[in-house]
């Protein structure tokens, strides 16, 4: 499921705070040092550090 493109452009990484961008079912961290990613279920971003993975 896609996500708004409004949406994606608000929002952002809980832990650095840098843009993220969307890679098929995820959203990334664009912040190299940073790179956590947050899984997306049923069209929603889990936005939470506790759910995210280092890319």
């Amino acid at each position: 499921m896609a996500l708004d493109k409004d949406l994606l452009e608000i929002l952002a990484c809980p832990a650095c705070r840098a843009e993220v961008k969307l890679e098929a079912d995820k959203i990334i961290c664009t912040n190299p040092a940073c790179g956590l990613c947050f899984p997306i279920q049923d069209g929603i971003p889990i936005m939470l550090i506790e759910e995210a993975k280092k890319n």
